[in-house]
């Protein structure tokens, strides 16, 4: 009997009970060797004398344990006290997908298709593993609070092996398809068709197939053609119609043949919605839709009746821990069928005259008998095929962050070399290792020789630490620090790899130090893609298919890129996030560009910039000149400070410039009565600022 508070396994410490169904019930509990939060599935103390039950409990855990997915509720453990059978889940917190339909009403196409790619991925990891769900259904998804979607409940799943499975079992009736509704083989086509319901559930927000009882739903299945989701959503794109049409269809050879056939569907739909490019097989008699037999009735009907004895008392609770509508499994013995052989006799010979037919073919090509110019053609072509380069632009005079700006637009990737130049002011590009004119490959990394004054500060060793003694150490020395991460199988997790500019060398007080900072081993982590420039769909699509949710998704003012673009992603690109870390995207509104301002008073030369300096008298040449070029002041004063207000400025910074002539007296010998002779000397001086403006809100 579970009791609150109740220890099970000497480490889950029972919570709550969080749902029940008809077989099981469901806790929260803690495990206090992890400290995190888990569900415990527990057989009902009515079932757990009786092997049947159990053996289905067991075998809903074995099935699900093999499974280690982001969009599959993970199964930690399994085990059996004191005659109580559990097993102990990943805690999901959030809502099945029946519910977040209901509450909706219906979803945005967008969101209906990027949650089938997840739900896609998650029975593709299954059925890679062999394992098919027999019961996707909108109550058995999961959809966290942080947007990740993850299939469950493997109440009624079985291992496939390499012949296809036969069993009455079926899952809801509302979602199952044709042949599990009759009774015969299910495969991983079936987990298709019930997905196929389940997108046209999140497209129109009801079921395609109603009826009074479970054997009018059934029969529905079997014999009528389904009704397009435009008919109740007019906006549904032809795609994803014709996907939801290939995904039901009466005969499991007319559907996609495989999740990833499906996924790639899916995605394209995201990219060109108006598109037909849907391809479903041409009918055949076998596929055509046709009037039930008698024997499949009665198999309906007892396999319902059945189900009915049961008092619904049978449907186990998993998705929703306990909230939902759930079918329970009881295998029937199938009768055996003789044409069912001979179709497998059949069958298995045509397999193997192919596999015979691929081996010849494969020993030929290794003895050199055969020429397959296709595959060659297709090699060549392969290897001909090549990045469209682009051209290097002239950086030299830029400010160091307009030409890295620049670079990045067209594909490049900047990286930053400071030397000390007293002809060029800080943080102006002195040169860069490729010449201005020649075509690069993207993605070339372009090292920017950059201007550190005369009065620039040694870069401190950053690598070899950890990112909080880097960053404190590196602050310290008066630079700003950016941070990247790459994985490294030799460097610790959190330990800085590499640092730009290089210990040792000198750079601009307050000028930016990229260090590079190890996630540890690729494995456990998700490589974050570049989802810059991307429109908003195809940006999705990618987040998906990396397996990270997307998050908050935002629009600004952006002149570097078009209306619709992803001009901001919260995680830099080619940095590694953890499994379920949203991402959040801002879109381009084009429009208006950034401008900026510059007001207050000028100061004139220091004593740090020109000890012989004379702030008496000396006419001074002051000149604003900003990153693009424009001339925003040009005055001569003899005194300081100079008030300025500008606004509009459309480059975020610039240049100050005095200009002067520096007179003093020199001793150049004695008189004749002893006293020291003077001449006068003239030197012309010349002093620059970097200035940065405000950015106009």
């Amino acid at each position: 009997m579970i009791k609150i508070g109740m220890m099970i396994g000497d480490r889950y410490e029972i919570l709550e009970k969080i749902g029940t169904g008809g077989m099981s019930d469901v806790y929260k509990a803690k495990c206090h060797k992890l400290n995190r939060f888990v569900a415990i599935k527990v057989l009902k103390q009515e079932f757990s004398e009786n092997a049947n039950f159990v053996s289905k409990f067991r075998t809903e855990a074995q099935a699900a344990a093999g499974l280690m997915h982001p969009n599959i509720v993970n199964v930690y453990d399994v085990g059996e006290e004191n005659g109580i059978y559990y097993f102990v889940m990943e805690m999901v917190e959030g809502i099945t997908l029946k519910k977040y339909i209901e509450k909706k009403a219906r979803l945005s196409v967008k969101e209906a298709i990027s949650i089938a790619i997840q739900v896609s991925m998650g029975i593709e990891a299954a059925h890679n593993n062999h394992i098919i769900h027999r019961d996707i259904k909108p109550q058995n998804i999961m959809i966290s609070k942080d947007g990740k979607v993850k299939v469950t409940d493997f109440g009624i799943a079985k291992a496939a092996t390499s012949n296809t499975i036969t069993s009455n079992v079926m899952g809801s009736v509302h979602y199952t398809s044709p042949e599990q509704a009759r009774g015969g083989y299910s495969d991983e086509k079936s987990d298709i068709y019930s997905l196929g319901i389940t997108m046209f559930e999140m497209l129109t927000g009801r079921v395609p197939f109603n009826g009074e009882t479970t054997v009018a739903i059934a029969i529905k299945h079997i014999q009528e053609e389904l009704p397009s989701p435009r008919e109740y959503v007019p906006e549904i794109p032809i795609s994803v119609e014709q996907i939801v049409f290939k995904c039901c269809q009466k005969s499991p050879d007319r559907r996609y043949q495989s999740m990833a056939e499906l996924i790639d569907d899916l995605k394209q739909s995201l990219l060109n919605p108006d598109e037909d490019f849907v391809k479903v097989v041409e009918p055949d008699r076998r596929a055509s839709t046709r009037m039930i037999t008698d024997r499949e009735m009665e198999r309906i009907k007892r396999a319902s009746a059945e189900k009915d004895n049961l008092d619904e008392s049978m449907r186990l609770n998993r998705a929703n821990y306990g909230n939902h509508e759930d079918g329970e499994d009881e295998d029937y013995e199938e009768d055996y069928d003789p044409r069912m052989e001979k179709i497998t006799t059949i069958l298995a010979i045509v397999a193997a005259i192919i596999i015979g037919c691929i081996v010849i073919v494969l020993v030929g090509r290794a003895l050199g008998l055969f020429h397959l110019s296709g595959s060659k053609d297709g090699e060549d072509a392969a290897q001909e095929e090549q990045t469209e380069q682009v051209e290097m632009p002239g950086v030299t005079g830029m400010a160091v962050k307009m030409a890295q700006d620049r670079l990045r637009k067209l594909g490049l990737e900047p990286e930053v070399k400071y030397v000390e130049n007293a002809a060029y002011p800080q943080n102006q590009v002195i040169s860069a290792n490729v010449e201005e004119g020649m075509m690069v490959d993207p993605g070339t990394v372009i090292t920017l020789t950059v201007s550190s004054g005369t009065e620039g500060v040694s870069v401190p060793k950053a690598t070899g630490i950890t990112f909080e003694e880097a960053k404190n150490t590196l602050e310290k020395a008066g630079f700003v620090v950016n941070k990247n991460e790459s994985s490294s199988s030799t460097v610790e997790n959190n330990y800085v790899i590499s640092q730009n500019p290089e210990s040792g060398t000198r750079a601009p007080k307050g000028s930016a130090v990229t260090i590079v900072v190890s996630t540890g081993a690729e494995d456990s982590k998700i490589r974050v893609p570049d989802l810059m420039g991307k429109e908003e769909d195809e940006a999705v699509a990618m987040l998906v298919e990396a397996g990270l949710p997307v998050g908050t998704v935002g629009q600004i003012n952006n002149e570097d890129f078009p209306e619709g673009q992803v001009c901001y992603q919260s995680y830099s690109v080619g940095s590694f996030v953890d499994p379920g870390t949203p991402i959040d995207i801002k879109i381009s509104m084009g429009g208006k560009a950034a401008t900026y301002t510059y007001s207050g008073n000028i100061t004139g030369p220091t004593r740090e910039e020109d000890p012989d300096y004379n702030t008496e008298g000396t006419t001074v040449k002051v000149t604003i000149v900003t990153a693009d070029g424009t001339k925003l002041l040009d005055t001569q004063t003899t005194s300081f400070p100079v008030a300025v207000n500008y606004s509009g400025i459309k480059s975020p910074t610039g240049t100050i410039t005095f200009e002067y002539t520096n007179v003093k007296r020199v001793e150049t010998g004695t008189a004749e009565d002893g006293t020291p002779t003077t001449e006068e000397v003239k030197e012309e001086k010349k002093i620059e600022r970097t200035i940065e403006f405000t950015e106009e809100r």
